[in-house]
């Protein structure tokens, strides 16, 4: 897999919350796939790269974060909507 891009922080926050509201999610990817999955938590690995966690029909997976396109929460009462990912890091 290619170098870890960090994303933006404020996007972050929205996957923090889906994941604190164990909200499930319609999570789109940058090469195309598609998949409907509850946040779970989110990780950063040795080698500094963030993965959401999440629960689909076929067990637990993790997703790269930079490898994500777009979210959008499935639940009536969430307090976000679709949020698209950018090329935009993280910058302290």
């Amino acid at each position: 897999m290619n170098t870890y891009q960090p994303m933006n922080c404020d996007l972050y926050d929205y996957l923090e919350v889906a994941c604190m509201r164990g909200y499930r999610l319609d999570v789109e990817l940058k090469d195309g796939t598609r998949l409907e999955a509850k946040a779970l938590d989110t990780r950063t690995s040795a080698e500094k790269e963030e993965f959401l966690r999440v629960e689909t029909a076929n067990g637990q997976q993790e997703i790269r974060l930079d490898q994500l396109l777009a979210v959008t929460p499935l639940d009536a009462n969430a307090q976000f909507g679709r949020v698209v990912f950018t090329d935009a890091v993280c910058t302290f």
